[in-house]
């Protein structure tokens, strides 16, 4: 194993030298991930707090015949404005979320116990506008249902008549179970950092050396292929591992700055949690060293290179999302499939949930066996003629 460890220090502080390798394995992957799910966290817990709690804009056309209605809206932070000349050009062109209209002969309706209709103008594409358009609506149906108890008890008759089954939710969720909503796409982030980590590597180990004539002379040194090949995969792995310690560990620090709390969640990814997360990844560190060196044997320059590896590194990242539109729930037989059982262990990790041992042991065995297979793979590739090619 000399010659591994050889080639291993050998590719480990040459690229140390190398500030492009630097920047994107140890410095754009580990940062860009959580930093940018930061963001997009905080985004998005600050625009529902605010959906619920801002004075809301709107304009309403016929606003002096609903006075009542009015004034509800008022009292529930509805700050009513004079309607535009043409409503649904204002709301098309997104000058305004929602326009109410409140037709002329909703006081006659109104008074004769008869149902009045209101009118809504809403753009259901502008996704921007979808949660104060739905606050509006919950308002007034929270009004039409105000004014139907005082109708029902205006004639003597009991508002319960109308509910004969009441249903009342018992959430098992905790605050840090909850938090899975949005915490779920972390692996995804800690994945495609990880492979990104090690992914020039991987390329500078095979087409970096043929695109600089430097493969030929180095498959003549006094070192079996496999053992050349084996270093360079090691050094490879080194990186990803790197990468995944400083991405864990600053997803670590930036999670105690999204404030899930205003959610009713909480955040309950400690120290712990982010060591447990690195065991569980750690496996998936051969699978994504091999299956990079395998692809980018076949490739002849480093832009080509990229160029397959760029897409490559989507297959990964696959199963993430599949389990995030199926909403799959952890279970044996998915530990049998890499990236997928890291994902769903690492949601358990987040929940603060107990993971079973043999749930952990299958997905490390399973995931250590395929990295072992493509690394295999990969020095079989290297014993080939066409390398040189």
């Amino acid at each position: 194993m000399s010659g591994v460890f050889t080639v291993f220090r050998k590719e480990v502080v040459d690229n140390f030298h190398d500030r492009r390798t630097l920047f994107s394995s140890l410095l754009f992957g580990p940062l860009f991930g959580p930093l940018m799910f930061a963001l997009m966290a905080n985004l998005i817990i600050d625009r529902a707090v605010d959906s619920t709690e801002k004075t809301l804009e709107l304009p309403v056309v016929g606003a002096e015949l609903a006075p009542n209605l009015m004034a509800f809206l008022q009292q529930n932070n509805i700050e009513v404005q004079p309607a535009p000349a043409d409503a649904e050009a204002s709301v098309r062109d997104g000058r305004h979320d929602a326009v109410l209209i409140i037709p002329d002969e909703f006081p006659d309706r109104f008074r004769a116990g008869r149902p009045a209709v209101v009118q809504l103008v809403v753009d259901q594409s502008d996704s921007h506008a979808s949660a104060s358009t739905s606050r509006v609506r919950r308002l007034l149906i929270g009004y039409s249902r105000n004014l139907r108890a005082m109708r029902l008890q205006a004639r003597g008759v009991s508002t319960a008549v109308l509910r004969p089954i009441m249903i009342e939710d018992v959430d098992v969720s905790t605050p840090t179970g909850r938090s899975v909503v949005i915490l779920g796409m972390m692996t995804y982030f800690v994945l495609f950092s990880m492979l990104i980590g090690g992914m020039y590597l991987a390329i500078d180990a095979t087409a970096g050396e043929r695109e600089r004539g430097s493969l030929e002379p180095l498959l003549t040194v006094p070192v079996a292929r496999h053992e050349l090949i084996l270093g360079k995969i090691l050094a490879t792995c080194f990186y990803m591992l790197i990468s995944l310690t400083l991405t864990v560990t600053l997803f670590a620090i930036v999670l105690h700055f999204v404030p899930l709390e205003a959610l009713g969640m909480n955040v309950g990814f400690s120290a712990r949690s982010a060591l447990a997360t690195m065991f569980v990844m750690s496996p998936f560190i051969l699978v994504g060293a091999g299956l990079m060196t395998v692809v980018a044997s076949f490739t002849h320059s480093y832009k080509e290179a990229q160029t397959w590896l760029s897409a490559i590194l989507i297959v990964p990242t696959l199963p993430i999302l599949i389990a995030a539109v199926q909403s799959l729930k952890p279970s044996f037989l998915l530990m049998a499939v890499p990236s997928l059982s890291q994902h769903l262990l690492i949601t358990e990790i987040i929940k603060n949930e107990p993971v079973a041992a043999s749930w952990t042991a299958l997905s490390m065995a399973s995931t250590t066996v395929m990295g072992l297979v493509l690394i295999w793979l990969a020095t079989r590739l290297y014993q080939r003629e066409a390398i040189l090619g």
